[in-house]
């Protein structure tokens, strides 16, 4: 009996073992045949422009509104900590590194990730189900090379450029409750960032924006190229893309972070 039992418990191990092994080897064995394509004739410069609009510019408000509230939650969550040693003034600093290295970052794929991941695995699921990918590879178009490049390139076009806007709309939001609602000085605000900022606080955000986007728009694509099962299937595609999407980036953004401190560029 109680060999039966760690027999049981031994076996399911290696089935999932085999399972996320098995997975990630058909899901590296399929970027290697996309990334091929980027290089390769027709370039399709319409489809990318199209879904830089899709994902980017139809994204703006969602980003606005995410930015300009998380902006101004962060300063009222802060003021009391920083108040009690009477550091007001370091707010400004501390708010503008935090927002510009990680949650400017985060959030903003986070936001792109229920909007657009969700919206690509859905629509490539939709086509697979109802046989449109088999339809354009039977007309002798690269499937992939016309569905999952565009979306991959706009994806890592997109995502940096709304980085860049979060961080600048949720500084702004910052400031103005600091010093319109907190009384904080704002030339002393601002003085903290001048002093302490660097540009590469910006660009460790940006860097971090082009290996989200790629992350996320791979494991979209992957997700909805595959589908199967029916209406039943686009559903539990959708569903995995966001949550696989949503748990690489933690995983992701850890990893980019401790790089950036061991060599020195924190």
């Amino acid at each position: 009996m109680i060999e039966n039992f760690f027999f049981k418990i031994g076996s399911g191990v290696l089935k999932i073992f085999d399972l996320i092994i098995g997975t990630l080897g058909r899901f590296s064995i399929f970027q290697l045949e996309v990334l091929k394509l980027f290089f390769k004739r027709p370039f399709r410069i319409k489809e990318t422009l199209s879904q830089i609009e899709i994902i980017g510019m139809n994204a703006f408000l969602v980003i606005f509104l995410t930015a300009f509230f998380m902006g101004m939650v962060e300063v009222v969550e802060l003021y009391s900590a920083f108040h009690k040693f009477g550091i007001e003034n370091y707010m400004g600093y501390t708010i503008f590194i935090s927002i510009c290295k990680e949650l400017g970052p985060v959030f903003a794929t986070l936001m792109v990730i229920s909007r657009s991941v969700s919206a690509i695995a859905a629509e490539l699921g939709t086509m697979k189900v109802t046989e449109q990918i088999d339809a354009l590879d039977v007309m002798a178009v690269n499937s992939k090379q016309y569905l999952i490049v565009p979306r991959i390139l706009g994806m890592i076009i997109s995502l940096p450029i709304l980085i860049l806007m979060f961080d600048t709309i949720a500084n702004i939001g910052a400031y103005i409750v600091s010093t319109y609602v907190l009384d904080i000085n704002a030339t002393a605000y601002l003085n903290t960032i001048r002093q302490y900022a660097e540009f590469k606080n910006f660009m460790q955000g940006l860097v971090k924006g082009v290996v989200f986007a790629y992350l996320i728009s791979a494991i979209a694509t992957y997700v909805g190229y595959n589908t199967s099962g029916g209406a039943k299937g686009v559903g539990r595609s959708t569903t995995t893309a966001v949550v696989l999407a949503s748990i690489t980036v933690f995983i992701a953004d850890y990893i980019v972070a401790s790089m950036f401190l061991f060599f020195g560029w924190d």
